[in-house]
């Protein structure tokens, strides 16, 4: 819990620095901060790294330093990671980076879904559907397709925290329901 308000500060503040340059700079920092975050992940001994008290600051330090000019991110994000590794918060930068994602989210108007259909949809039918939820929702909207079988057929979606599900699989089980109480 405390990690995560620990995350959501530093990310507005980041957030509030990037705003002060316009969109531009917000999805320049973004995707900084997503390429060290996916570093991270790929990497699970760096997180260990940053994690462990053992290690100076001084040896975090030069590993993210190494890691910064690999990656070639811009000076706002290289020193927001060394007052993240001066402040012994660098173990949160996924979690800065996911939540700063939220917020550039919010600012572009963008919502971010997936859709499950049991079967692999063609391009050109993404593109549809996509369309149609985004005039819907009167917003852009963002999609991941993925594929589950056990749906046997129709739609899944996921919205945030909501789900629509129009499957088959759901349609049945309600069906199986009425059937049992006598509908």
């Amino acid at each position: 819990m405390t990690g995560n308000i620990v995350a959501r500060r530093y990310a507005r503040a980041l957030f509030a620095l990037g705003a002060k340059s316009g969109v531009g700079e917000l999805d320049k920092l973004g995707s900084d901060l997503a390429a060290l975050a996916g570093a991270l992940d790929e990497a699970p001994e760096l997180g260990r790294i940053f994690r462990n008290p053992i290690i100076t600051a001084d040896e975090k330090r030069n590993v993210i330093l190494k890691l910064v000019e690999k990656f070639g991110v811009s000076a706002t994000v290289r020193n927001f990671c060394l007052l993240l590794t001066d402040k012994g918060r660098l173990d949160c930068l996924s979690d800065i980076q996911a939540f700063y994602g939220v917020l550039l989210d919010a600012e572009k108007a963008v919502i971010r879904g997936e859709l499950m259909t049991a079967v692999e949809l063609a391009e050109a039918k993404r593109a549809q559907v996509k369309a149609a939820l985004e005039q819907q929702a009167g917003r852009k909207l963002e999609l991941t397709f993925s594929v589950n079988k056990d749906i046997l057929g129709g739609v899944v979606l996921k919205v945030g925290d909501r789900v629509l599900d129009a499957s088959l699989r759901a349609q049945l089980g309600i069906l199986k329901d009425n059937i049992k109480r006598g509908e």
